[in-house]
């Protein structure tokens, strides 16, 4: 995707959440701030999909059955893809917190999440999509 393209499309935002009613209430949430969002059960549903190179964003939940979100944030670290990643969840410890931050998490929000916390993050993330590097072969080039 060129950049000129980048600038033309909305924020497809990928919701990564165990919990259905959060997923479509989330979902719901996002196109009405005018995001484009998908919606899936698990990080590993997430990772079968063959969207990751489509997504934007992800808001992600901590705390769920098989890989949980703090794994699939260093999962999709170690191979290089520089998702924004937005955490948002009811249960999770300082410790889980700080190592999501520590690990270039934009925001972690806890449920019930503010509508306008979740835009601010959203806005966030946008900004650092629209400016990133165009895939992870070009994160990885020397600077000129």
């Amino acid at each position: 995707m060129s950049p000129e393209d980048r600038a033309d499309r909305s924020l497809l935002v990928s919701i990564v959440d165990d919990d259905a009613s959060m997923r479509s209430s989330t979902r719901r949430l996002l196109g009405t701030f005018g995001f484009r969002a998908e919606a899936f059960a698990s990080a590993q549903a997430f990772l079968d999909s063959g969207r990751l190179q489509d997504g934007a964003c992800l808001i992600l939940d901590v705390r769920m059955p098989g890989m949980d979100g703090l794994e699939l944030q260093r999962l999709l670290a170690r191979n290089h893809h520089r998702l924004p990643i937005i955490f948002v969840t009811a249960q999770a410890s300082a410790e889980e917190e700080a190592r999501a931050m520590q690990a270039g998490a934009l925001a972690f929000l806890r449920k019930p999440v503010s509508p306008q916390d979740l835009l601010s993050a959203l806005r966030a993330a946008e900004a650092a999509w629209r400016h990133a590097p165009l895939d992870a072969e070009e994160s990885r080039r020397p600077p000129p």
